[in-house]
């Protein structure tokens, strides 16, 4: 962000200004080559920042405790809601500045509030409760699907009792302690754990191959990962819902009525902070009303379900596109009638679409940013926010991509497609709209029965994994004693 300020303050590090509208002098090479270093570095901070934020901020809550459980669970959301306020700031003073006032300054508010932000992240360094790393979950899943595939021809079902290989424990250290996930699908990655040769192991009963033997630990986050992926198509898909707004919804704000009485017009890209105003009411009446409320009437828990808040976000993600729909239909044939490129219509009938697409985000986005983050373990929480941040880059691509093909496919012999003009009084929009919604009733559909099949397994995963946890030790000795006693013989 400093390089970004330098190249809007210095005129040395930009071309200059166009004399008129179409006679610009090129940039110099190297002026590109700073700018898109700058680019670079911002991409490569936001890559490291966004993913690591929440999996550290979850860290810092005892989630052995309902307290502390209960407070994990409303930082997800406040962190959503002070992420959403950020950006209707940014949206509107931010921006107003840039374009109005100075580009300099513009670029220079978000570098001191960065600034200030690594300067008050850096004075609670000593209070930080900082799990101590363990390695690449990225190495240990590989070892696992090697493991598993050297021991393919195993039977688990045959009725032979295998020994599952766990590492010792040698002392207690808190850092090291990883709860066993217990994912009671995908057994053919449990062959990898498997012990089929005492000469598999030390004598201080480490694997002397770890390619060849794993541990249940890490073929249990191999599973988890591998189960919470369909959960994560269905967040893809309400994603893709959001997309449109900040696209084709901004192209509607365009070409409509924008003026609010006689001397003040509406930007077409502030239809946007209505979808983060209605995220941050819903956030601040869930959090700071409903649950207060509910949990002093019924005396327990209220919390909706991460299952219930997805499907929540799949019906605002249809009701969006159909609102949409209906919305563009309206405009297109008024403003065809009139003969003008802009409809009469009025700006605010975009206002349903944009807070539907606000509720979208409110249930479906905060609810897979939070099931990513407590289903997986401790260790892997930081690829769960890795994952988070990568499900909406393959939504925007995945939307790119279905405008491609509606644009092939309806173009086609010599016909107008539905979508491709600068005109969107010569586009059918609105059909596109529809189709995006028939693709949110299968989304539905499929996460209802097929998707949610892992969040209803895992909410017993913690339970299971402490009782895991217990009969692990006794069964760990009883098997050190046979493989001792089989190795002997």
């Amino acid at each position: 962000m400093g390089a970004m300020t330098l190249t809007a303050g210095i005129p040395e590090l930009r071309p200059p200004v166009c004399q008129e509208q179409s006679v610009c002098i090129d940039p110099q090479k190297w002026q590109l080559a700073f700018l898109f270093s700058s680019l670079g570095l911002i991409a490569l901070g936001a890559g490291a920042i966004r993913p690591c934020n929440i999996a550290f901020g979850a860290d810092q809550f005892d989630t052995n405790t309902e307290k502390g459980r209960s407070q994990l669970n409303s930082f997800f959301n406040w962190w959503y809601f002070s992420f959403t306020i950020a950006l209707i700031i940014a949206l509107t003073g931010v921006v107003y500045i840039q374009t109005n006032i100075s580009w300099v300054i513009g670029f220079a508010i978000p570098t001191a509030c960065l600034a200030l932000s690594i300067t008050i992240f850096l004075i609670g360094r000593y209070t930080y409760i900082c799990k101590r790393p363990q390695g690449s979950v990225f190495v240990d899943m590989a070892k696992v699907v090697s493991a598993a595939f050297r021991k393919r021809k195993i039977n688990l079902k045959s009725g032979n009792q295998y020994s599952f290989y766990e590492p010792p424990q040698f002392g207690h250290d808190p850092d090291s302690e990883m709860p066993k996930l217990l994912v009671k699908k995908f057994k053919c990655f449990d062959k990898a754990a498997v012990i089929t040769d005492p000469s598999e192991l030390d004598a201080q009963g480490m694997p002397t191959n770890t390619w060849k033997l794993s541990s249940m630990q890490q073929v249990e986050q191999l599973k988890c990962l591998v189960g919470i992926v369909p959960v994560w198509f269905s967040g893809i898909g309400c994603f893709v819902v959001m997309d449109q707004q900040n696209t084709f919804g901004i192209l509607q704000a365009i070409q409509m009525n924008k003026s609010v009485g006689n001397h003040f017009t509406i930007p077409p890209a502030w239809m946007g902070i209505s979808s983060m105003i209605a995220l941050s009411i819903w956030i601040y009446i869930y959090e700071s009303i409903y649950i207060p409320r509910a949990k002093k009437i019924l005396k327990r828990d209220s919390r909706l379900t991460i299952k219930q808040r997805i499907q929540a976000g799949i019906i605002m993600s249809i009701l969006c596109m159909v609102a949409a729909g209906i919305v563009e239909k309206r405009r297109r044939e008024s403003a065809l009638e009139q003969g003008s490129f802009a409809s009469s219509l009025h700006v605010a009938a975009l206002l349903p679409q944009f807070i539907f697409s606000g509720l979208t985000e409110a249930f479906a986005a905060v609810a897979v940013m939070e099931l990513l983050t407590t289903q997986m373990s401790e260790n892997m929480r930081s690829v769960a926010g890795a994952m988070f941040f990568f499900s909406l880059s393959i939504a925007s691509y995945l939307s790119s991509l279905i405008v491609n093909i509606i644009h092939s496919v309806t173009g086609g012999n010599g016909k107008s497609p539905w979508l491709g003009s600068h005109d969107l009084n010569e586009n059918r929009l609105e059909y596109y709209y529809f189709i995006i919604a028939a693709l949110g009733c299968i989304n539905l559909i499929y996460f209802t029965f097929l998707g949610s099949s892992f969040i209803s397994s895992a909410k017993s995963i913690k339970v299971e994994g402490e009782l895991h946890l217990e009969n692990s030790v006794g069964s760990m000795a009883r098997e050190t004693k046979e493989l001792e006693e089989l190795g002997a013989t």
